[in-house]
């Protein structure tokens, strides 16, 4: 057995501070060399064993001074470590540059994710299209024009549907403007108010001698519309929104409506109620010829003083709802566009066929020059030239002596050219006839007197 030490117990030095630090702490002065690094070198001296590890940071300790012993040479200083190669930032992933497109497009990316992106843009093609098509769309979100629906919208997007595979009851040809029409005046009023409902409208027409007008409101020119329509839908079987029985002229049934017709004027009811039973009606009408077939487009439609065949009856009632749309869209001040070009070209045809009947009233009431020449049927007789410009407009023979009268070019006695917006404000009865801007060339009697037939068309 060992004999037991007679001296002073030794008192192991104290830990260090800190990993980095180069001495224990007292150790300098007792002459112990510090730890060295791992891979730092040879050792000369032997290397002194490592303590525990650091305790957390707290008070230093007080060095307690080491015990004698005989002193060591210093160790030498360890050279320090080969800086290591910064680190290579690796580039970003295809996802992530991708979920950067958007953000990109809207130039809200930092200056560094701009460069990431763009530098992947050359490299990549499906994110290239994926970026010009969101380049694009914000360019949408920046237009300068209007971003309300186009009116004509609908009736191109049918047009294409139907043109890719027909509908299996298509809407007959003579019927599509009616259709067309009734649903541009109702993306119109789709979205209005109570307010813009009771907004007053002044309704103009000829009444064969000046113009004359009628005040009233949204509400009331679309029941207007709604009891006129009524007229075919009688003829067709279907219910008369004015019941049985109803006055059989426009103008009677209007009046009628607008004493006692709900939510037109003064009624109870929202104003905008009128809308949903005229525009069920419109449906139902587009509904029954297009299941009808073709022999009823010759039905005769009774106007009170007149009547119309079936197909000429619905182009009739196209051009009211173009009319009375831009009525309203001027109440209201919105931007309302003219019919599609082969529509607005029936409806013109219509007034054009219109002429020799309504100049032969005007005549039997002495409002017009008798003719010139006495005629039999089917015989050429005196020829007017209307011609009509710009969008839906063409070249039409009007006879002159007698409806039934063959028109023929060589017969022209006077000639007429306005252009689109001109000819729709005289048949419209929204301008005088004198007042017309018209080049005229000819017979000055026959002249006026279409002017002013072409205005008589116009009615409540």
């Amino acid at each position: 057995m060992p004999p037991e030490p007679t001296g002073p117990p030794r008192i192991p030095p104290p830990r260090p501070a800190a990993e980095d630090c180069g001495h224990w702490p007292g150790a300098l002065d007792a002459g112990i060399p510090a730890p060295r690094r791992p891979g730092a070198g040879p050792v000369d001296p032997p290397a002194a064993v490592p303590g525990p590890p650091p305790a957390a940071p707290g008070p230093e300790p007080t060095p307690e001074p080491a015990a004698e012993s005989a002193p060591e040479p210093a160790a030498e200083p360890a050279p320090e470590p080969p800086p290591r190669p910064a680190a290579v930032p690796r580039p970003p992933s295809h996802d992530l540059l991708r979920s950067l497109l958007g953000a990109w497009a809207l130039t809200a990316c930092s200056p560094e994710e701009t460069a990431a992106v763009e530098d992947h843009l050359n490299e990549c093609n499906s994110c290239a299209e994926e970026a010009l098509r969101l380049r694009e769309a914000v360019g949408l979100l920046h237009s300068e024009h209007s971003l309300d629906l186009d009116p004509l919208l609908r009736s191109r997007v049918l047009a294409g549907c139907l043109g890719r595979r027909p509908a299996r009851i298509p809407v007959p040809g003579w019927a599509a403007a009616y259709d067309a029409e009734a649903a541009r005046l109702d993306a119109l009023l789709r979205d209005m108010g109570e307010a813009e409902w009771r907004a007053p409208v002044r309704l103009k027409w000829f009444d064969g001698q000046r113009l004359t007008g009628r005040d009233t409101t949204v509400g009331g020119v679309i029941g207007h519309l709604m009891v006129v329509d009524g007229l075919i839908a009688a003829s067709l079987g279907l219910p008369d929104p004015l019941g049985a029985p109803a006055p059989g002229s426009p103008s009677a049934r209007t009046e009628a409506y607008w004493r006692t017709g709900p939510g037109a004027v003064h009624g109870a009811e929202p104003p905008g109620s009128v809308r949903e039973l005229w525009r069920e009606q419109g449906h139902a009408l587009v509904r029954t010829v297009s299941f009808a077939g073709r022999g009823v487009s010759d039905l005769d439609v009774p106007y009170g003083d007149f009547t119309l065949p079936l197909c000429d009856a619905f182009l009739d009632r196209a051009f009211a709802c173009w009319v009375h749309a831009g009525d309203i869209a001027e109440a209201v001040d919105y931007p309302y566009e003219p019919p599609a070009s082969a529509h607005l070209k029936a409806m013109i045809d219509l007034c054009a066929r219109l002429l020799p009947g309504t100049l032969a009233e005007r005549r039997r009431a002495g409002l017009a020059a008798p003719p010139r020449q006495l005629v039999a049927a089917g015989s050429p007789g005196r020829t007017l030239h209307l011609e009509v410009e710009g969008i839906g407009g063409g070249d039409w023979y009007i006879p002159l002596d007698s409806p039934a009268a063959l028109a023929s070019p060589e017969e022209e006695v006077a000639h007429i050219a306005l252009d689109g917006e001109a000819f729709y404000q005289l048949a419209a009865g929204h301008v005088p006839p004198a007042e017309a801007a018209a080049g005229q060339s000819g017979d000055i009697e026959a002249i006026r007197d279409v002017l002013y037939a072409t205005a008589s068309l116009s009615r409540l």
